[in-house]
C-alpha cells in the first residue's frame, strides 16, 4: 500500500513539474500601441519595446490608433482576445485614457505607458515612463528666455503640442514660469493638430507676423523647431530669432550645427520605449516595478552635438 501511494505521489509531483516547467516556458507576448505611426517619435518608441522584448525573450506585436480614442478602446479589446500580456502605450490623449485602464485592469493586463502618461489621478498602471515635463519646460523656457535678451528684446512665441496631453501641460506650466521669472512675455502660443513640419512652419509664419518683435521661439516638439527654422530662413531672419526645441531628431541635430537652432532638449524616445517594456516584464514576473519613471531631457547646443555625452544621449532618443 505504501508503495502504491508513493508512486500516486510521484506521479503527482512530477504533472506538477511538468505544469511548472510550460508555464514558464510559455512566451510572454507584449504590444505596443501607438497613437499614430506616422510621426517618427513614436515609431521610435516602437523600435525601444521591440528591442527590449526580443532582449527579455517576449514576443512582439504593434497597433496603431490613429489619433482615435475609438480606435484605441478597439485596440485594446483585440488585444484581451487574444491574450496577449502586457501593454506599452502611447496614448492619443491623456484625457482618453481612464475607459482604456479600466478595461485592461478588469482584464489583469500590465499596462505602462511611454511618453505621453495618463490622466492625472488615475492610479490603475504599471508605470508611465515619459520625460521630465515640467523641469524640462522650466529649463527650456529659461534658455529660450536667454536667447530673446541676448537678441535685444522680450517677447517669446511658442508652438505647442495639444494642450489635452498631460506631457504639454507641464511643460507649458514649467515654460510660463521661467519666462515670468526670467522677464519674458510669452505672447502667443498655438497648438499643433497633426504635428507636421507644414503646419509648424504656418503657424511660426502667423507668429512672426503678428509679433514683429519676436525674438524667440520655443517648439514644445520636433517637427515645430524644423518649422520655425525653415519660416525664419525664408524670411533671412536666421539667427536673428533664436529657436530651442524638445525631442531631438537627425533633422533638428543637423540644423543645430547649422545655427538654425540653437539648442535641443533630448527625449529618450527609444529610452521610454525600453524602460516601459522593463516595466511591464517586472510586473508579469513578480519583480518591483515603479510607477512613476520622469527621465531628464538635457540641453544640447551646437558646440556640445559631438562630444561623448551627447552621442551616449542621442543613442536612446532614435534608432542608431
Amino acid at each position: 500500500m505504501k508503495k502504491v501511494i508513493k508512486a500516486i505521489m510521484a506521479m503527482a509531483a512530477g504533472v506538477l513539474i511538468a505544469q511548472g516547467a510550460n508555464a514558464t516556458d510559455k512566451k510572454l507576448t507584449v504590444a505596443y500601441i501607438a497613437p499614430s505611426l506616422d510621426i517618427d517619435y513614436w515609431q521610435w518608441v516602437a523600435h525601444g519595446v521591440q528591442q527590449r522584448a526580443k532582449e527579455l525573450g517576449m514576443d512582439y506585436v504593434e497597433y496603431t490608433s490613429e489619433n482615435s480614442p475609438a480606435k484605441q478602446m478597439d485596440n485594446a479589446r483585440v488585444i484581451a482576445t487574444r491574450g496577449v500580456n502586457a501593454v506599452v502605450i502611447g496614448p492619443v490623449s491623456s484625457t482618453s485614457t481612464p475607459p482604456l485602464l479600466n478595461f485592461l485592469a478588469q482584464q489583469k493586463i500590465p499596462v505602462a505607458f511611454a511618453g505621453i502618461g495618463p490622466q492625472p489621478g488615475q492610479t490603475n498602471f504599471t508605470s508611465s515612463v515619459t520625460a521630465n515635463n515640467y523641469e524640462t519646460g522650466l529649463a527650456q523656457g529659461k534658455y529660450t528666455c536667454e536667447l530673446a535678451k541676448e537678441r535685444g528684446g522680450k517677447e517669446v512665441g511658442m508652438l505647442s503640442l495639444p494642450q489635452d496631453r498631460e506631457n504639454a501641460q507641464k511643460y507649458l506650466k514649467g515654460a510660463k514660469e521661467a519666462f515670468e521669472a526670467n522677464g519674458c512675455e510669452l505672447v502667443q502660443m498655438l497648438e499643433t493638430k497633426g504635428l507636421t513640419i507644414n503646419e509648424a512652419v504656418t503657424q511660426a509664419n502667423d507668429l512672426l507676423t503678428a509679433h514683429p518683435n519676436l525674438k524667440a521661439i520655443y517648439g514644445m516638439y520636433d517637427q515645430a523647431g524644423s518649422g520655425a527654422a525653415k519660416a525664419l530662413s525664408t524670411r533671412g531672419l536666421t539667427g536673428k530669432v533664436g529657436v530651442t526645441v524638445a525631442d531631438g531628431s537627425p533633422t533638428t541635430i543637423q540644423l543645430l550645427k547649422n545655427g538654425a537652432i540653437q539648442g535641443i532638449f533630448f527625449q529618450e524616445a527609444v529610452g521610454q520605449g525600453i524602460d516601459a517594456t522593463q516595466q511591464v516584464y517586472n510586473a508579469l514576473t513578480g519583480a518591483p516595478t515603479k510607477q512613476n519613471m520622469a527621465l531628464v531631457m538635457p540641453l544640447v547646443k551646437a558646440a556640445d552635438i559631438d562630444s561623448d555625452a551627447a552621442k551616449k544621449v542621442i543613442a536612446r532618443v532614435f534608432p542608431q
